[in-house]
């Protein structure tokens, strides 16, 4: 018989830390890394909507950097040295900054806002910036309020939601789809 998936433990709104420390479910650091899993669930799906095999592979491993993050953020900050919790390197901000340039090197110059959309690849693709967006946010938040957070995570999520936007431009030009571009009232 296959295990349950319900535990009850979290029915009083409080849950564990890796490490076994109680928190509120409230807690910034549930926030930071429940956070993440959304961005890792969208960007499955910006993923499942592309069909570029280099766009699929990078997506995919950012998906275990996120996993990577997750853990780190889920750790209690006090036990985790004791742990075997998997790190974030500076190679992979490089990673995602050779991609970066990769993507850019085939795209047009960008000359003017452009506002999501055109294609549901494209546009998820930006949500899912905007998640990363909130990720990051929610991170710098921690660290102004003295939580422990590696800084490196910070740095990546940075690097990540400009990836992001410029893939949402690089699948918007695989797929033959024209930028919308801004055109502010005047």
């Amino acid at each position: 018989m296959a295990s349950k998936i319900y535990t009850k433990t979290g029915d009083r709104g409080e849950t564990s830390l890796i490490g076994g420390t109680k928190v509120p479910k409230s807690h910034l650091r549930i926030e930071s890394y429940g956070t993440v899993d959304e961005l890792n669930s969208w960007i499955g799906l910006v993923n499942d909507q592309l069909s570029d095999a280099r766009s699929k592979q990078t997506l995919k491993e950012i998906q275990d950097r996120l996993f990577t993050i997750g853990s780190s953020l889920a750790c209690d900050p006090e036990k985790e040295p004791k742990m075997k919790i998997p790190d974030l390197k500076e190679d992979d901000i490089l990673f995602l900054e050779k991609e970066i340039d990769a993507m850019n090197e085939i795209l047009p110059e960008m000359k003017s806002f452009i506002l999501p959309g055109g294609h549901v690849a494209v546009s998820n693709a930006h949500i899912a910036r905007c998640v990363c967006r909130r990720c990051e946010r929610i991170c710098v938040h921690m660290h102004e309020e003295n939580m422990f957070i590696d800084q490196l995570v910070i740095k990546y999520l940075n690097r990540l939601s400009d990836y992001l936007f410029v893939l949402a431009r690089y699948a918007g030009h695989l797929l033959g789809v024209e930028e919308i571009k801004w055109a502010p009232r005047v």
